[in-house]
């Protein structure tokens, strides 16, 4: 069965799209998609693939560690689905599975596309350490899995975690983090504006430029320049 998937997958690569995407991904040398090799499929496509397979945890993880950036995608897709169809038992199984292997979850798409609806949604009424110290790896994409697992409990108006990580991630260096964390104090504004804002007057003057702007994207201009001014 799997090879029948990645038959499909490369039966619909567009090598003038993959260029752009390859760009895009920052797959150039000592960028942080380095070496990352794609085929050019929308992900929507990708989608309707994955839908018609089912495949096992060994077998997901031959295509998380592919080179081929739609495999280890498609692979994610079919995880959520094993996962939102899952008993609690094969749910924690899949959770750990996602854990163990995150460092194959190596682009921030992988990442943004997965994270919360296995880790956000397993931990949502779980003790959340893991998020905290997947927040203090090395790992890139770890420290990304701790913040966006955090938008499955944003959505449900739990903020307390995601804020508690975005502090944490304060002085990061990489300006994906940096994003990351601005998108979901800007996804709690949407909810709560003064959750978001609290959080806000207390660190602006400390936070990176590109998490602040992320954050403050939906403000009236006024506000906006205000907390750009520091």
């Amino acid at each position: 069965m799997i090879n029948d998937l990645k038959k499909e997958l490369k039966g619909l690569e567009n090598l003038e799209k993959a260029k752009i995407l390859q760009g895009f991904f920052k797959t150039g040398k000592g960028q942080y998609g380095e070496g990352d090799i794609f085929l050019g499929i929308p992900v929507p496509e990708q989608r309707s693939v994955a839908k018609k397979y089912d495949l096992n945890l060994d077998e997901i993880k031959e295509l998380l560690y592919d080179e081929i950036h739609e495999f280890r995608l498609v692979a994610l897709f079919i995880l959520i689905q094993k996962y939102q169809n899952a008993d609690e038992k094969l749910k924690k199984q899949i959770y750990e599975f996602y854990l163990k292997n995150a460092k194959r979850i190596n682009n921030w798409d992988l990442v943004d596309l997965s994270a919360n609806h296995i880790v956000g949604n397993y931990l949502m009424d779980r003790d959340k350490k893991i998020l905290f110290e997947l927040a203090k790896s090395d790992n890139l994409w770890e420290r990304r899995i701790a913040m966006l697992s955090c938008f499955e409990f944003i959505k449900n108006n739990k903020f307390d975690t995601a804020l508690k990580i975005s502090e944490k991630l304060l002085n990061d260096k990489q300006d994906l983090i940096h994003k990351a964390v601005g998108w979901m104090l800007r996804e709690i504004g949407k909810r709560d504006l003064d959750a978001e804002e609290n959080f806000l007057k207390k660190y602006y003057k400390k936070m990176p430029r590109t998490m602040l702007r992320y954050s403050i994207e939906r403000f009236p201009e006024n506000k906006r320049k205000f907390y750009m001014k520091k």
